[in-house]
């Protein structure tokens, strides 16, 4: 669902109460949605959405900037310390993950090193980036199209870094100032940083009920070690996250080791395409 709570009503009398009913006594079956950022209004709401099992919300953050905000018509975003309801929602025991877009004609120079610094602040460990770009039939595109600042139809892949429109920042400049986000927020260092940030939020009791460990998991695990602890570029960070977690988060190891394999295949992505 685009916005699971753009129907607050019903989610909250319908689907809700049902799915918790369906889930009673089981384990290990998680939900995933995506939800506007005014859900951390809403405590009551979290706590039946973590009742019913979801353990993940996307959200489209888009940009620490009121300018770009208000160009794309996001007003539930505007005039809102956007980290504090990030964390709000995390420690109701949900992740947030959330997509971020550089190119609004608004944005200026700094906005590249304000979206390296809010993703690190807020703990959003998989920070979806992308270029702006105008889908076919949105108010964007017809505003562009009326400026003549069209480049042809929008690749379908909002991080690819491409776009089909004539940018007011110069193009090369914006292209290097979302190659250095990406740098800059996967590097092994920052990612793991930002994963402790989340760790450190997420909801004591760890949010969702989940399953227990089965010989996949195992496997996976071991494979990891392998992979990111001895093999890895990234092993010091490897091991000291392993050992804060144990040390301070014991029940979340297994999030932690999660969201390790996660950064070592955003970073595969990442280095592929700051190569093309």
């Amino acid at each position: 669902d685009d916005n699971l709570i753009g129907n607050k009503r019903r989610l909250r009398t319908e689907l809700l109460p049902a799915l918790i009913e369906w889930r009673r006594g089981k384990r290990g079956f998680q939900f995933y949605t995506e939800a506007s950022i005014n859900l951390a209004d809403d405590p009551e709401l979290m706590a039946m959405m973590v009742e019913a099992g979801f353990d993940t919300v996307f959200i489209g953050i888009e940009t620490p900037s009121d300018e770009g905000l208000a160009e794309c018509s996001k007003k539930h975003n505007l005039n809102r310390d956007l980290v504090a309801d990030v964390k709000r929602i995390q420690r109701a025991g949900m992740e947030v993950q959330g997509g971020f877009i550089v190119g609004f004609d608004s944005d200026t120079d700094t906005i590249f090193d304000r979206q390296i610094e809010f993703i690190q602040r807020s703990g959003i460990v998989t920070a979806m980036v992308g270029i702006l770009q105008a889908p076919t039939g949105t108010r964007l595109y017809e505003r562009l199209a009326r400026e003549h600042r069209l480049l042809g139809s929008m690749s379908g892949d909002n991080a690819d870094g491409s776009t089909n429109i004539v940018t007011r920042m110069d193009l090369p400049k914006l292209v290097e100032g979302h190659r250095r986000i990406l740098r800059g927020i996967y590097r092994p260092s920052a990612y793991y940083r930002r994963i402790r940030t989340f760790l450190r939020e997420y909801a004591r009791d760890g949010g969702v009920r989940r399953p227990l460990a089965t010989r996949a998991d195992v496997a996976a695990f071991v494979r990891s070690v392998v992979r990111l602890g001895i093999l890895g570029r990234e092993r010091f960070h490897y091991w000291t996250l392993l050992s804060w977690t144990l040390l301070r988060r014991p029940k979340l190891v297994p999030l932690a080791v999660t969201l390790a394999i996660g950064g070592y295949h955003f970073r595969k992505i990442c280095e592929k395409q700051l190569l093309s």
